[in-house]
């Protein structure tokens, strides 16, 4: 709170947050500034605030580039929790995989058997899905077996983008479908002179073709509309642009111009290996 708002915390918000008496927090708070961790403030608006000692003491950065990691219970957003650290203790079985959460927040809502999801975290928008199986209520941990996880590499998008192919708009989509093959590419820029005007995938010429229009010039099957992601960008933001459009390809762009072309099985082959 203190961190989002910029401002000292009542004892009596973070007894409610953590469900403890009002009380014992501020026994709590005498002891955490006894050891010069927390530092007092007075006056109507007055509270407790953090100072860096207390962030170091729990590896979180006191800055303002922090990001909340979301922590859902059983299908339902938890108000006022993030996950601040996650540890695996069982990797290497087939069959099982084990972790601990930091919870930062109350954790005392969280029971066996609860289904638990964290992230995406901020930096390899890790995603993870598991089930409680034991809660520390004096570290605010929860352990939890893992069931299904996902990850996305930290690399630019121009780092995996295809060379982009163009063909010409007034070719037909035979001709079309017989230099995608040729090139073994599943989709091209189409233009002329230098100017681009859509895009050209083979499932729009499959289409097309089905409908027997195998010598319809491309110009009138293409996409004129097509998500288009910066080269510099993480791969995440394709994936987004991906799923936010239904298109199976993004075009990648270095300055507005297009260069590259990214389609999902890129995607999918880049995480298979990740």
């Amino acid at each position: 709170m203190q961190r989002r708002e910029g401002r000292a915390v009542k004892g009596e918000e973070i007894a409610d947050i953590i469900d403890r008496n009002p009380g014992t927090i501020r026994n709590q708070m005498q002891s955490l500034k006894a050891l010069h961790l927390v530092e007092g403030v007075p006056g109507p608006k007055g509270g407790y605030k953090a100072i860096a000692a207390a962030y170091e003491a729990i590896n979180l950065d006191a800055d303002d580039n922090v990001v909340d990691v979301p922590v859902i219970r059983n299908g339902s957003p938890v108000d006022g929790a993030t996950a601040n650290e996650i540890t695996f203790f069982t990797v290497m079985r087939p069959n099982q995989c084990s972790g601990i959460v930091q919870i930062i927040g109350n954790i005392r809502d969280f029971d066996i058997d609860d289904e638990i999801e964290i992230g995406p975290t901020p930096v390899n928008k890790t995603h993870i899905k598991g089930v409680v199986t034991g809660r520390d209520d004096t570290t605010n941990r929860l352990i939890f077996d893992i069931k299904e996880m996902a990850a996305i590499p930290k690399i630019p998008v121009k780092n995996l983008a295809r060379p982009a192919i163009t063909i010409d708009p007034e070719i037909s989509l035979l001709e079309a479908c017989s230099k995608l093959h040729h090139l073994k590419a599943r989709a091209a820029l189409v233009g002329k002179n230098g100017n681009r005007s859509g895009v050209i995938s083979l499932e729009n010429i499959v289409r097309g073709m089905a409908e027997g229009k195998k010598d319809m010039p491309v110009l009138e099957c293409m996409e004129r509309d097509y998500p288009t992601v910066e080269g510099d960008e993480p791969l995440h933001v394709a994936i987004s642009k991906l799923g936010e459009t239904g298109a199976s390809q993004v075009v990648v762009t270095e300055s507005d111009v297009p260069f590259g072309m990214l389609d999902a099985r890129d995607l999918i082959r880049c995480m298979v290996r990740f």
